[in-house]
């Protein structure tokens, strides 16, 4: 157990085995360094030699997924990095029938996958590597806006499920391509899987089929796949049996804390920093204690400290060497 490697530490933390230290992971955007394939591995490489974690999250933006069909976007100065949409594909109803599977090797899936493969060429070995999926879902709220999409699943649902059942083949075959190039598994991040967007009948019907699609293809050769339930009414119990080894929400913000997630869920939780008003306002001091009380929730098993999700710009260099030294 002493002196293991990342790979290692990830593989016993997973297993619920015990650990020569707990993992630990943090992520953020890189508005306009993530908007190419070399700029974005040189980030997250540079991240990763900085702070030592013990996985690479590929620090995508939430346009990769969607540019390909016809988004336009910019950066106008969001404090999470995030980019703004300009331009959505889906206006009229009718707008769902044009999308379709497309060849994840071309255009700007075709070259964060070549980001990809400049990551896992340059960096350490025994140093798994996840890539960030926007499930199906959220594709579609991408593609329409949130309350288009909305209207359009409740007025005409048949129409969006056809669409959703391509953005589910396009993500299924990015991760094959993904896992291909040496990707350990995939972070699936779930958005409208969270009440104060959708009820559970609603998102069983719109929302589970692609993620399940997007986790069959994970689970055929990643070993390392993490759920993030995003929302601060998350829908926990409903996505519990979801095949993945672990899962990651805002655990400090809303229900439930990591040791019932963990319970619940039967594997590998990641939190137990808050990353806004800790992480980014705190003191170094804060969020290590809040480190230590995610250990000591979960006695160090089967949990890998993480954020909530991403973290602002401006999150203090000293409080992310608090975290990673805390642990």
């Amino acid at each position: 157990m002493a002196g293991m490697t990342k790979r290692a530490r990830i593989k016993a933390a997973l297993a619920g085995e015990k650990v020569d230290r707990v993992p630990v992971g943090f992520w953020r955007h890189w508005p306009g360094d993530d908007q190419k394939p070399d700029s974005l591995a040189l980030v997250a490489l540079d991240f990763q030699h900085r702070y030592d974690l013990d996985f690479i999250k590929v620090p995508v933006s939430s346009v990769y997924c969607v540019e390909d069909y016809g988004v336009t976007h910019t950066y106008n100065g969001s404090y999470m990095g995030d980019r703004e949409y300009l331009e959505r594909v889906v206006k009229r109803v009718e707008d769902w029938d044009h999308i379709h599977p497309l060849d994840v090797h071309k255009g700007t899936y075709g070259w964060s996958l070549e980001a990809l493969r400049m990551i896992i060429e340059q960096k350490e070995a025994d140093t798994p590597v996840i890539f960030t999926m926007f499930n199906p879902l959220s594709m579609a709220a991408y593609l329409a806006g949130d309350e288009t999409l909305l209207v359009h699943l409740r007025s005409e649902p048949q129409r969006v499920l056809r669409a959703l059942d391509a953005l589910a083949e396009t993500s299924a075959r990015f991760v094959r391509a993904a896992l291909a190039e040496g990707c350990d598994g995939v972070f699936l991040s779930t958005r409208f899987a969270s009440y104060e967007l959708m009820n559970e009948e609603e998102y069983r019907r719109f929302g589970r089929p692609g993620d399940t699609a997007v986790l069959a293809a994970a689970s055929e050769g990643g070993w390392f796949n993490v759920l993030h339930l995003h929302g601060q009414h998350p829908m926990f119990i409903p996505l519990s049996d979801y095949s993945v080894q672990a899962v990651n929400w805002h655990d400090r913000a809303a229900w439930p804390g990591l040791a019932e997630g963990g319970k619940l869920v039967g594997h590998a939780v990641m939190g137990g920093v808050e990353q806004f008003k800790t992480l980014h306002l705190g003191s170094a001091e804060e969020v290590n204690a809040q480190v230590h009380d995610a250990i000591e929730q979960t006695r160090g098993l089967r949990l890998i400290v993480t954020t909530g999700c991403t973290y602002p710009l401006g999150v203090p260099h000293s409080n992310l060497l608090a975290m990673r030294k805390a642990v």
